[in-house]
């Protein structure tokens, strides 16, 4: 029932996705568009000399209906202008002759072919709008929610995609509660589709049982790189240059005011002090990605603290790359440095918000977020849920 209801709303999508292509002012003119043509072809076919003919505005007119109108609609569109064909050859009493009924069949014969491309183009969005519920449910299901309290934690996650309606990419978060703690991964996986949601599985796989298993986290790492090599041996090899993935864990022990941190070659997490202040979690020794089987590597935690009142804050390059029209990257550090939020949820809406602001909607990375913050004494528990949103939701920015 589910799955159903999911697809009755994808076609439904599916059905608006000329919408979804033209916006605003310019989806009501073409909304417009074909009457206009055919008042327009009206009044220019009844001033116009014998010689000159409008049936090219009536051609036009069921054209321009079909990719984005009903069926209905493109079939009234299609009457009309046939009905004003004939109404203008009989008035001028010429309905008989050569060339008024080549004008008449031409404008019959492409109204039904107008009819043909609205259910053609219906079906493809159909078509489309399911594949995308399809990808959509196994990225969910790849890529499952996690709790908003783990721990004593309080944790808040989001995928942005970089296009609207579209979920399938190789950004990665997960969050797992250990004997040793709290442990956490954010990554991006290089490449797109379908073969990248193959990559983040393997790894969020690898990560849950390393989580419970390893005593350290350094072990996790390991894990992650004997997982991505018996992948790439499955594959017959990974590309050294196309098959990497970069990642950051992180470890929360029980009772210690405290985060271990291993990252590789991902970009820098953020400490969010309750007061405003701000620190970026530079690795000491910087370390290649995973999967890259250029030989053994050595990781080593770095330690820092994690006082009451601070959030956790890890994220993917979709971010900290996101470039406005100037080309100027996206700066999560200097952007959040000074500004105070009571939860991760409210943490990362206001950061989705400011960088879509940032990037005017232009976005071409998807974009993993996850906070994990240590609350604060007394602070409430809120329940909270994770959100899985494109480029088109509300644009509110960062508080200034």
């Amino acid at each position: 029932m589910g799955m159903a209801k999911e697809l009755r709303g994808g076609r439904a999508r599916g059905r608006a996705r000329g919408r979804a292509v033209v916006r605003g002012w310019a989806w009501w003119f073409v909304r417009a568009l074909p009457f206009l043509m055919i008042v327009g072809g009206l009044v220019f076919d009844y001033l116009s000399p014998p010689p000159f003919t409008a049936v090219p505005m009536f051609v036009a007119a069921p054209l321009i209906a079909a990719p984005f109108f009903s069926l209905a609609s493109t079939v009234r569109i299609g009457v009309a202008a046939i009905l004003s064909i004939l109404a203008l050859r009989t008035s001028s009493g010429t309905l008989g002759a050569v060339v008024p009924s080549i004008e008449l069949s031409t404008v019959i014969t492409v109204s039904a072919l107008a009819v043909v491309i609205n259910q053609v183009v219906r079906r493809g969005n159909e078509q489309l709008a399911s594949a995308r519920v399809i990808a959509e449910t196994a990225m969910r299901a790849v890529l499952p929610t996690p709790s908003e309290r783990i721990g004593g934690l309080h944790v808040a996650a989001r995928y942005e995609a970089a296009q609207a309606d579209e979920f399938v990419g190789g950004d990665l978060f997960a969050v797992a509660e250990s004997s040793y703690g709290v442990r956490l991964v954010v990554g991006d996986v290089r490449g797109k589709g379908l073969e990248a949601v193959g990559t983040v599985a393997v790894v969020i796989g690898a990560f849950r049982e390393a989580a419970e298993q390893e005593d350290s986290l350094e072990g996790v790492a390991r894990r992650l790189e004997r997982a991505l090599a018996r992948e790439g041996a499955r594959q017959g090899g990974i590309d050294p240059v196309e098959g990497f993935v970069t990642a950051v864990l992180a470890e929360i022990p029980p009772g210690a005011a405290e985060v271990r941190i291993v990252n590789r070659g991902h970009p820098e997490p953020l400490l969010i002090h309750s007061d405003g202040s701000l620190d970026v979690l530079v690795p000491a020794v910087p370390a290649l990605p995973l999967g890259m089987d250029l030989g053994v590597w050595t990781d080593r935690a770095d330690v820092w603290e994690l006082a009451t009142g601070t959030t956790l804050l890890a994220y993917t390059d979709g971010l900290s790359e996101a470039r406005d029209a100037q080309g100027v990257f996206y700066d999560p550090a200097a952007r959040l440095r000074g500004r105070i939020f009571p939860e991760p949820e409210e943490l990362l809406s206001a950061l989705a918000d400011d960088v879509r602001l940032h990037t005017g909607g232009r976005s071409t990375d998807d974009m993993a977020l996850l906070a994990v913050a240590r609350p604060a004494q007394g602070q409430p528990k809120r329940r909270r849920t994770v959100k899985i949103v494109g480029r088109d939701a509300s644009e509110e920015g960062l508080t200034r």
